[in-house]
């Protein structure tokens, strides 16, 4: 379990804006305040004091409360100071629209809406919806917390957004353009290069071994040096200029990239493919979005830069000498207090929901810990934290797990106390453990299984992935008629619809035993080198396989490595049944959230009558 922080919108806006989580309803907008037309009913008048718009208790769990107060002091402690910050973010973005006469109307966010909205093929109404269902998001903070302040940085930073027609074409010729594809060999020596480089020009069809065995980019060397096409204006000009020079299974000279000593061997040349006229001013607009928004990411940092070297926040929340000589205040901006009680309101109403679950999720294993007699304690704690920094690799000089070095950096990481860390993320995964530790055995058929899945033979395959019967079976004739590696990885270039398989002629990496892909591995294990396999019903998809061969094991002693798959598999156990526990907790409990609006009596969930809290 992690710490419980920010939900992210996956929505390419830039990071800065991402940052300013804090409502601006009443401040921002200079006409309507709110995301959804009112339909002429006047706006209800705010409390003076916002938590009076929560119930009392905000959830009933088995019986137990959870108060509106708890859930405000909950959000404050993790994510107040953020909050706080954020409010200093709006004053300036405010102040500096002001100052430059800026207006963005409630017209300007609902027409921003609905073109984001577009751009995901879904109407306004079923966008917001999934941003709620799957972000956690609701309208009217998407509103007024990532919309708004984009289209005022956008105005604010007009000048310096721009985007040329000569930057829009050379994308389009990137993306629609010629490219080439080619196998590399990268090693760090300059000698080793040459020789390398004597060997593949003697016999060219040995390139793809070669890079396998010897190449130092691990990535690309586990595809037989394959790499994906390279277009034109690339990130690397010279990787670039070579590559389009090559003629299909002509070798390169050796040339540096970096500290890289590198040559290639083309594979073969894709024509261009220019986009269709009808839908040519879409790209465009596509790709000027682009380049406007991360040019806008940059520009926002500059502007926050220059307004906040006259601004000063001053936090009072966890500061307990300030605490105590200015109650009830969460901290000063510019002088101004900021009421703790708002500051709190203003929490709950960005992240209170998932803060609401995680304390029902803390009632629910404290009533079960109760009730199975056993309790964590200090010495529990420290084992599971020894636990994580030993899975994280943080170990001192003798092996043993370096916990302090593992806190620091999940400090420094999440941005979170020590005392969040453990109360978020450690506690839970102790007590759940503590639940269903009696309950977790592990078989020899397991240290068997888990064996040959570490350190048993790979299948080596290539593979081709369609989506539906009829066509595997079409293609699975044309592969049986030429039923050569080099045949069967030109189809698997033309027909896969999965993308590594489709760009890396039909190789995929190995599959091993006992790896969660049963129908393929039973598959690519019966297979002898060089067969081809039928068609393989997988998920969804179908398959098709070519066997190469297999690996050699490394590891055949299988005493020398039992501790390590034990701890392992062991690993694998316990988070299966922790998974499977707390979902019965869930399924079992009477719960009321009333800040959700929704009941839960046993397996069944209903809309409660209460309906859902202001916000």
């Amino acid at each position: 379990m992690r710490i419980r922080r920010p939900h992210k919108l996956a929505l390419m806006l830039p990071a800065t804006l991402l940052a300013l989580t804090v409502s601006l309803n009443g401040l921002c907008f200079s006409q309507e305040k709110s995301a959804q037309p009112n339909n002429g009913q006047q706006q209800p008048t705010p409390p003076k004091n916002p938590m009076e718009a929560l119930p009392k208790v905000v959830a009933v769990v088995n019986g137990q409360t959870i108060s509106r107060d708890q859930l405000g002091d909950a959000c404050l402690r993790r994510y107040g100071s953020v909050v706080l910050d954020n409010l200093l973010n709006k004053h300036l973005i405010l102040q500096a629209c002001a100052a430059k006469g800026i207006q963005v109307t409630q017209a300007d966010v609902n027409d921003e809406i609905t073109r984001v909205s577009q751009k995901f093929s879904l109407t306004t109404t079923l966008f917001l919806q999934a941003l709620e269902e799957e972000r956690d998001i609701t309208p009217e903070q998407y509103a007024s917390e990532i919309v708004w302040p984009m289209l005022a940085l956008r105005a604010l930073a007009a000048d310096k957004i721009q985007v040329s027609n000569e930057e829009i074409d050379r994308v389009i010729q990137s993306e629609y353009g010629p490219k080439v594809q080619v196998r590399m060999i990268a090693v760090a020596q300059a000698e080793k290069a040459q020789q390398l480089y004597a060997q593949a020009t003697a016999a060219p069809e040995t390139f793809r071994r070669l890079a396998k065995e010897q190449s130092d980019d691990a990535v690309s060397a586990s595809v037989e040096g394959l790499l994906p096409p390279i277009r034109h204006n690339s990130s690397d000009d010279q990787l670039e200029r070579v590559a389009f020079q090559l003629r299909p299974n002509e070798i390169s000279p050796v040339f540096q990239i970096g500290e890289m000593h590198v040559f290639l061997q083309c594979v073969r040349h894709f024509e261009a493919t220019p986009p269709n006229a009808q839908f040519l001013p879409a790209i465009q607009q596509r790709i000027h979005d682009q380049l406007r928004d991360q040019r806008l990411g940059v520009a926002a940092d500059e502007i926050f830069a220059t307004l906040q070297k006259n601004s000063k926040v001053v936090p009072v929340i966890g500061n307990p000498d300030l605490e105590k000589k200015h109650p009830g205040v969460a901290g000063f901006i510019n002088g101004q207090p900021v009421a703790r009680d708002h500051l709190a309101s203003q929490c709950i109403a960005r992240h209170g929901r998932p803060i609401l679950r995680g304390e029902i999720d803390r009632l629910l294993l404290t009533s079960e810990l109760k009730a199975a007699n056993k309790t964590v304690i200090q010495p529990d704690i420290d084992a599971e934290i020894a636990r994580a920094a030993d899975l994280a690799g943080y170990l001192n000089a003798d092996g043993t797990p370096n916990s302090q070095a593992w806190l620091t950096a999940i400090m420094e990481e999440e941005g979170a106390t020590l005392d969040l860390y453990i109360d978020d993320a450690v506690w839970p995964s102790v007590a759940l453990k503590k639940l269903v530790e009696d309950g977790v055995t592990i078989t020899e058929d397991d240290l068997q299984k888990g064996f040959e899945s570490n350190f048993g033979p790979r299948a080596e395959v290539l593979a081709i992935v369609l989506s539906n019967q009829r066509t595997a079976q079409d293609v699975f004739r044309e592969a049986r008629s030429n039923s050569t590696e080099d045949g069967f990885g030109q189809l698997a270039a033309k027909y896969s619809v999965e993308p590594v398989s489709r760009s890396n002629f039909g190789k995929i990496p190995p599959l091993r035993k006992h790896g969660g892909r049963s129908a393929l591995e039973e598959v690519a294990f019966a297979l002898h080198p060089g067969e081809i396999s039928g068609v393989v019903a997988w998920g969804e998809q179908y398959a098709i396989l070519y066997k190469q061969g297999e690996t050699t094991p490394l590891v055949q002693d299988f005493e020398a490595v039992r501790g390590e798959i034990h701890k392992e598999i062991m690993e694998k156990k316990l988070r299966l049944a922790m998974h499977a526990r707390l979902t019965a907790l869930h399924g079992s409990a009477q719960i009321d959230n009333f800040l959700e609006g929704t009941a839960q009596a046993g397996n069944v969930k209903t809309a409660s009558a209460t309906g859902p809290a202001a916000r």
